[in-house]
């Protein structure tokens, strides 16, 4: 018993060993399978990097010489623009002299009636006969190309932005060009000239650029659409310069002969714009006002005599007739005559005549028909007074022959 015993008793603890090792040797086996998983799924990730690392260093080599390429392009344009700078101030320099003489020797055109405001900021292009050298603009239009041009209206440079709109607003002039303007979007960088800078030059040659597109009556109806209004405006109010109002007020007087646009110029700020204007008090400011007033006037008379026009007048409603009335013995030739022209319009209409008689305009109707010296307004007055009850009543009442 006691062998058997003390025999049990020492085989026991060689069981647990063996026991103890099977578990150890599980362990390292599971920890082995583990090991080699990662070892795996490492070599699997190295592989991945060296493939993406091929691949980024083919991307880096495909950027290195897309911004070598960028690089060239931005030196060549950058002497391009350099080179179109000179031009651009050569130009300017010759349009601001050509200007400059004509002011001083009063050779503004003027084309019936209604004085064109297309003359004003236009360089003159005289040309002999034959194979006479191109004027300035034009070779630069041909050699250059509209949209470079156009795009120097975005250049950091005021001096680069204030020669490109200066070429922009003589080429404007010509009627063959303003097509072409507008659809290159040079209306549109215009207007944005007006709104996004506070240079006054910029806002100066960009009005007189806005008004000769503006001789062209599909471009009033975009400029309107574009909100060319409100930014000539909102110009007018922060101008200092008489002659940004000059051409502000030019642009708005182009728009005033529109019949389709009266109703929207009006209710949009353009005539209390006008009006705003003759604070200014400048000649040059005021005969473009008379002058919008004159083709305002028309256009309403116009409708009034086809029957789509009825009551009073837009102008008389916003108070324009106090300013007529109180300027119209100005000595200022330019601004009599429109002045003359928009009495006798208003006048037409029978709906203004009671008023025109409270204001006192029917004594410059009257003096109008005696003195005037153009015949076809001397005729117009008398006509207009002749054929209103209201004016004959008046006349009646106050004596006064008009024979």
């Amino acid at each position: 018993m006691d062998i058997t015993s003390n025999g049990n008793r020492s085989i026991a603890p060689a069981l647990e060993e063996v026991s103890e090792l099977k578990k150890m040797v599980q362990k390292e086996t599971q920890l082995k399978m583990a090991a080699e998983e990662e070892v795996n799924r490492l070599k699997l990730q190295l592989t991945e990097f060296k493939r993406v690392e091929v691949s980024g260093n083919t991307e880096i080599m495909r950027l290195h010489k897309m911004l070598e390429t960028e690089t060239q392009q931005k030196e060549k344009l950058e002497e391009e623009i350099a080179m179109l700078h000179t031009q651009l101030l050569q130009l300017s320099v010759t349009a601001d002299e050509t200007r400059q003489n004509l002011e001083r020797h009063g050779s503004q055109k003027t084309s019936g009636a209604l004085d064109s405001f297309m003359s004003q900021l236009k360089l003159p292009q005289i040309q002999d006969p034959g194979n006479a050298e191109k004027p300035p603009v034009a070779k630069l239009f041909e050699q250059v190309g509209l949209q470079k041009i156009l795009s120097l209206l975005e250049a950091d440079d005021a001096d680069v932005r204030i020669h490109a709109v200066k070429v922009v607003a003589n080429l404007a002039a010509e009627e063959a060009n303003q097509q072409q303007i507008v659809e290159a979007g040079g209306l549109t960088s215009l207007l944005m000239l007006l709104r996004n800078t506070e240079h006054e030059t910029i806002h100066r040659v960009a009005a007189g650029a806005i008004a000769n597109l503006a001789m062209n009556e599909t471009n009033q109806e975009l400029i309107m659409d574009q909100g060319g209004i409100d930014l000539l405006s909102s110009t007018a109010a922060n101008a200092q310069d008489p002659q940004t109002l000059r051409m502000v007020a030019g642009a708005i007087a182009n728009l005033c002969g529109n019949d389709k646009l009266q109703t929207k110029l009006r209710s949009e700020g353009g005539i209390a714009a006008l009006l705003g204007m003759v604070r200014c008090g400048h000649p040059d400011v005021l005969a473009q006002v008379a002058r919008g007033i004159a083709n305002f006037a028309k256009c309403e008379s116009r409708a009034s005599t086809q029957g789509t026009k009825r009551g009073k007048s837009l102008l008389i409603e916003d108070g324009a007739l106090s300013w007529i009335v109180q300027n119209a013995k100005t000595e200022t030739t330019a601004i009599k005559r429109h002045i003359e022209l928009a009495l006798c319009h208003l006048a037409q209409h029978e709906g203004n005549a009671k008023e025109m008689v409270k204001e006192g305009a029917i004594w410059e109707l009257v003096r109008i028909s005696r003195e005037c010296s153009r015949e076809d307004i001397r005729s117009l007055a008398h006509r207009t007074l002749t054929s209103s009850p209201t004016f004959l009543t008046e006349l009646r009442r106050l004596r006064v022959d008009i024979r």
